[in-house]
């Protein structure tokens, strides 16, 4: 892994910034590098992967539906759509972080998005919305909810590493 330090901050210009680079060889998928900023002065956090070379726009959905289900691996770049459905769609975009973990990370994740929502909300019908949306997603994680995920991306730099992910073109 290499790794920078003391770099100006694109976003509060102190030279406060870490940046990483860590090269992966990530089974069925290919090598990518996972490249990530952190500012110690402003608290930004930026991440992505990048693939080692470009592919074909593909879409990975997977229907989860155990408890095991939820170590299946998954990469993400920063370029991909991450839909489940009747709950939540990330779009890309230029905050749009890159990651590699599991589906329990990406439940997680998006419980927290929805969480951090639930506690800015005034409206009492939005807020029931989103705790009923927790609910649901905790019911996933503990294999009780079966829940759809879909990744879509352009760039073709995301998977989902199973056998049950059914991967067609975009």
């Amino acid at each position: 892994m290499s790794e920078l330090k003391n770099q100006e901050c694109p976003f509060c210009s102190e030279k406060k910034c870490t940046l990483q680079e860590e090269e992966l060889d990530i089974p069925y998928f290919g090598r990518v590098f996972v490249l990530s900023m952190d500012c110690a002065a402003c608290g930004t956090r930026k991440s992505d992967v990048e693939p080692a070379e470009r592919k074909d726009p593909c879409k990975y959905t997977l229907e989860v539906e155990s408890e095991e289900d939820l170590s299946i691996k998954v990469v993400k770049s920063g370029e991909a759509t991450l839909k489940i459905p009747h709950i939540i769609t990330v779009e890309s975009g230029p905050a749009s972080d890159g990651y590699v973990t599991n589906v329990e990370g990406v439940l997680e994740r998006v419980k927290a998005v929805i969480q951090s929502s639930l506690n800015a909300e005034d409206d009492d019908g939005a807020k029931e919305k989103a705790r009923n949306l927790i609910k649901k997603l905790n019911r996933a994680l503990v294999g009780r909810e079966k829940i759809k995920i879909i990744l879509e991306d352009p760039s073709g730099n995301s998977a989902i590493i199973s056998d049950k992910a059914q991967k067609s073109k975009m």
